[in-house]
């Protein structure tokens, strides 16, 4: 794992998220990045200004590292476990570690546990070198107290933890070890092994601390939440599947200034929900790696949402994305659906692939929202009263390529003033599934064109070709051969949907398009974000 990546790679996305302007510092320290800049014709911010960078993990780069000559050997068997070295005891079929150190674990238990309470300063590894465990009324691992617990996947090996629906018969209790491998101290998952987890009671995997996933290969299977760090949950490489009767993956702390973040910088993380694919309280970030939510109520959902790169691919029945503060509106100016913008609330796109398939809206910031690289497609919602677009507050483009469909009967374009020109369209006839929709220049060129997975009404085209002012047709037709996005070509064979100017409203029957982003003054809202919106600063129990 690159630490220095891992690190750092938040930073540059906050950046970035300034319209025009930035001045970033380092994310080593937990310091503040000022991100502020103009929106064109107009003075106004839309941009969430003071974020607080996330401070270091407690993970380090070699965790999944170990030397087994001093380490002590458990070998876990029903009414015969046994303890090979120092620092763990057996009691039946309870296994408990009361020392850092290094622990070999081989063999099973039907009916088990294994705890760690060590006080002293220093890690504890767990080494799973072929584990199968389960607890019939409690978590089979539970970490009561330690410095840090690393649990290390051994190469070439399986393991499995289960519990049974019995063990939640506790979880009302303060501290109640709630999943089936629950830590109340930091905890990293690493090794080149593999690691199946099923929570029949509750979650899946739980700290109440921070929780890294540095490599391996984690499946994760629960009644309720799947995989949840209390004050951050990082993904920095392995391959994660995770499915889950709650929220997959989340991160749920609410204390003013340390309020819970995910960040996948790396690896393949595959997440199905009957909740949240994603859910924080602060933030949701992903800089790198492939993030697939292939099932959920909504996909990603956190005061701030901010993709910097890698691939990120939603199915959601609700919302796609949603940044929200999860609070009553407060603030800035006049939004979707009559809201007001919420203060620190963004949703910010700055690179990387990104595809919303949804429901209810597909990009829906309570803030404001910013493009500015990347490609991003949003298949939004063919039920009234949703949009592809749903933002609140500010909502520029000054880079990236943006696609957004439906026929909700909502649509919504970015700023008029955004530096990247756009254009939108309601078409008095919706185009159907499989059809390709394009948008042409004046010479009847093919400036961008999508395939439509389903039928659609609304459009919304953003590129670095279209430029504001200038004249555009929406033009309709079949597909042929051609499959997602393309460019170029002539736009022979379409049919003309609609007459459009760049950055200017085209739109027909009930409700046309809503312009977000310039309240009656023409001044863009500002999203200043308070310390205590600020992902992943000086995080503690």
């Amino acid at each position: 794992m690159n630490l220095e990546h891992l690190r750092h790679g938040l930073a540059a996305s906050l950046a970035a998220a300034a319209l025009a302007v930035a001045t970033a510092c380092s994310a080593t320290d937990g310091s503040t990045t000022d991100a502020t800049g103009s929106t064109g014709s107009t003075s106004g911010t839309v941009s969430a200004a003071s974020f607080t960078t996330p401070a270091d993990t407690h993970a380090d780069p070699d965790d999944g590292d170990y030397e087994t000559a001093a380490a002590t050997t458990i070998t876990l068997s029903d009414g015969a476990s046994e303890v090979t070295g120092s620092g763990a005891e057996v009691d039946g079929d309870v296994v408990t570690i009361t020392a850092p150190g290094t622990y070999l674990l081989t063999g099973s238990l039907s009916d088990g546990q294994v705890i760690v309470n060590s006080a002293a300063e220093g890690k504890v590894k767990l080494v799973l070198q072929g584990v199968d465990l389960s607890s019939s009324d409690s978590s089979p691992v539970v970490v009561t107290q330690a410095d840090e617990v690393v649990v290390i996947l051994a190469d070439g090996t399986t393991n499995s933890l289960s519990d049974s629906s019995a063990s939640a018969a506790d979880d009302e209790e303060e501290d109640a070890a709630t999943a089936t491998l629950f830590s109340m101290a930091d905890l990293t998952i690493a090794g080149p092994g593999s690691l199946d987890v099923v929570g029949a009671s509750n979650d899946g995997i739980t700290s109440k601390d921070g929780l890294v996933i540095l490599s391996g290969t984690v499946s994760v299977s629960a009644v309720d939440d799947g995989i949840r760090g209390k004050d951050y949950l990082v993904v920095a490489g392995g391959d994660v599947g995770v499915e889950a009767g709650g929220d997959a993956l989340k991160s749920d702390n609410e204390t003013e200034g340390e309020l819970g973040w995910i960040q996948v910088d790396a690896g393949t993380v595959t997440v199905s929900a009957g909740s949240d694919g994603a859910d924080a309280v602060g933030a949701v970030n992903v800089s790198g790696g492939a993030l697939v939510v292939s099932g959920s109520e909504e996909g990603l959902e956190a005061a701030q949402i901010t993709i910097s790169g890698g691939t990120v691919d939603v199915t959601a029945s609700d919302d796609g994305l949603n940044a929200t503060s999860g609070s009553s509106a407060s603030g800035g100016g006049p939004g979707g659906g009559g809201d007001a913008a919420q203060d620190g609330v963004l949703l910010s796109i700055t690179g990387g692939d990104v595809h919303v398939t949804a429901g209810g809206d597909g990009l829906d910031s309570n803030g404001a929202a910013i493009i500015s690289g990347g490609t991003v497609v949003v298949d939004g919602p063919q039920m009234a009263g949703n949009g592809a677009l749903d933002v609140n507050g500010g909502f520029a483009i000054t880079g990236g390529t943006l696609v957004a469909v439906d026929a909700g009967g909502m649509p919504v374009a970015p700023s008029a003033d955004s530096e990247q020109g756009w254009v939108a369209a309601t078409l008095e006839t919706a185009a159907a599934a499989g059809q390709q929709i394009a948008v042409l220049d004046a010479d009847g060129e093919v400036v961008l064109a999508y395939v439509l997975p389903q039928a659609t009404s609304d459009v919304v085209v953003s590129s670095a070709a279209i430029v504001a002012g200038q004249d555009y047709t929406i033009a309709v037709g079949d597909a042929g051969d051609a499959t997602g996005l393309t460019t170029g070509g002539a736009g022979d064979g379409l049919t003309e949907a609609a007459s459009v100017t760049a950055n200017e409203f085209s739109g027909g029957g009930t409700g046309g398009f809503a312009e977000h982003g310039t309240p009656p003054d023409g001044q863009a809202p500002d999203g200043q974000a308070p310390d205590s919106q600020a992902p992943g600063h000086d995080q503690q129990t």
